[in-house]
């Protein structure tokens, strides 16, 4: 009996931080919600904006570029502001910024204000992002409680992509292309309000790291920029050459800063466990697969079998049905097994769904072909994030937990960014070597009722698409190979018992 009595005790104490903890999460949930739904919300936006606004074919993609290339590009700088200031404080802050970049992108009268807005949605995203996931770290206990957190957060990502084109395409049609940057303030108005719930998150010693920052930030910036314009103009334009040299250089400089300095932007020691070092890059595939699979599907469905942009949404929402479910799977597979045991099939799945994809013709039915190798494909990635996600920010020191964080969100991104690009340029080249000006050739087709033509380019766009799911496929298996071969540790995420805290204070 008297062992039972403390037992209730902590029951009872622990229901209202059980509280805590549920209404924290749903803070951490709906900003990285609403932050990942911007990545997409407005690509079925594009041509009402185009119209509207008059914006030049060679602006439009920027519309969409803007963002993730400064968000992509802070991150770094993000998550370490937030170690040293406050990640409370900080999420604060760029909620606020991008709560204020998306009314400024709503009320836009013209290209070059909506271009600085949506570059200003990015900064904040950068602000918020990393600490939202820094504070999961550094909130829910080892176990079962930050396993699901995290789940949850994983799962935000890919929801965040379907409802994107949900919500962009049902408030472009019902309403008006500038709801799609209105809804977000709302939406970041409940959630700054329900950051009170969240704790500070700690402030680091020493200051920020402005060589570093600023050869860091300008070596990210050149490397999105230039894998974006890669996608947009080929890998051996000029300009694009340029900028991945520019960003060699800079990453070199901002290297050798880090190693000299004694309180770095990035502590390189992060990199010195091969467990999180081989998380971060396999992630970085995972970012790639996620986005480009997605993308290109989008494409496959509008193009090919005629979907319209509602339409196109509902149909993607097994994409998001396979993350979530594999999100709660693979949370409570990692309390048992080791990290790679999970992600490394996920990731073979993955690579299977991708492959099926790959078989695809303008014949093909959206039930019998289309949905279950597209769910098939994001229950696979799903398994992967979890597990990759909580190895990345495992015993991590908490004055560092901000920055481990953001370099999960930056290897997401630039994989984003990658995966956009290598997809793209792949499935461009196929489809043009079997009708030069496929994409062209359709809308012209459409335009003057000519089914031949239609015909035409819809095959030539299928053969496209399918190659560069091909080259998915290829990218996930590779991924799948560096897992097993880097996540070695044995360690999994079970409540940290008398071992695991002696080891932390050692």
């Amino acid at each position: 009996m008297s062992a039972a009595s403390p037992d209730r005790s902590q029951t009872s104490a622990a229901s209202p931080a059980g509280r805590r903890l549920g209404l924290s999460l749903l803070v951490i949930a709906t900003a990285q919600l609403m932050l990942v739904l911007d990545d997409s919300i407005a690509n079925i936006a594009l041509p009402s904006i185009q119209a509207d606004l008059g914006v030049s074919a060679a602006n439009l993609p920027w519309v969409i570029n803007a963002y993730v290339l400064v968000f992509g590009a802070l991150l770094l700088f993000g998550g370490r502001v937030g170690d040293l200031f406050g990640r409370r404080r900080v999420l604060r802050i760029g909620l606020a910024v991008f709560v204020a970049a998306s009314l400024l992108g709503g009320l836009a009268p013209n290209t070059g204000l909506l271009i600085a807005a949506r570059a200003l949605q990015g900064l904040g995203a950068a602000l918020a992002a990393p600490n939202a996931l820094a504070l999961i770290a550094t909130t829910f206990p080892i176990g079962k409680p930050r396993n699901s957190a995290m789940a949850v957060y994983g799962a935000m990502s890919a929801v965040g992509i379907v409802a994107g084109v949900l919500l962009g395409g049902a408030l472009t049609g019902l309403l008006d292309w500038r709801w799609v940057f209105f809804i977000n303030i709302p939406i970041g108005l409940a959630v700054l309000a329900g950051t009170g719930a969240l704790p500070e998150g700690g402030r680091g010693r020493g200051r920020l790291d402005t060589p570093g920052a600023v050869s860091g930030t300008g070596a990210m910036v050149a490397l999105v920029y230039g894998t974006t314009r890669a996608g947009e103009h080929g890998w051996t334009d000029p300009l694009t050459l340029a900028a991945f040299a520019v960003a060699a250089v800079l990453l070199a400089v901002f290297l050798m800063l880090q190693a000299r300095t004694a309180l770095p932007l990035l502590p390189l020691g992060l990199f010195a466990d091969r467990n999180r070092a081989g998380s971060y890059a396999t992630i970085l595939f995972i970012g790639a697969g996620l986005m480009g699979s997605f993308y290109l599907l989008a494409l496959f469905l509008q193009q090919v079998l005629q979907f319209g942009a509602l339409k196109t949404g509902v149909a993607s929402l097994p994409f998001a049905a396979g993350i979530i479910l594999a999100s709660g799977t693979s949370s409570k597979l990692v309390e048992r097994l080791a990290p790679r045991v999970v992600a490394a099939p996920g990731l073979v799945l993955a690579a299977g769904g991708m492959f099926w994809l790959s078989t695809l013709t303008r014949d093909s039915s959206y039930a019998g072909h289309v949905m279950p190798a597209l769910f098939l494909t994001s229950f696979g990635l799903g398994l992967a994030f979890v597990p990759l996600t909580l190895t990345a920010v495992h015993r991590v020191a908490e004055d560092r937990a901000g920055v481990a964080s953001a370099l999960v969100n930056m290897a997401q991104q630039i994989g984003a960014a990658l995966g956009l690009a290598v997809l793209t340029t792949v499935s461009t080249t196929a489809a043009d070597e079997q009708l030069p000006g496929a994409a062209q050739v359709l809308q012209q087709g459409l335009a003057v009722d000519d089914p031949g033509a239609v015909a035409r380019a819809g095959e030539a766009l299928a053969q496209g698409y399918t190659t560069g799911f091909l080259t998915g496929a290829g990218l996930l298996l590779a991924a799948a190979v560096l897992v097993a071969a880097t996540v070695a540790t044995r360690g999994t995420q079970r409540t940290a018992d008398t071992a695991d805290a002696v080891r932390a204070a050692a």
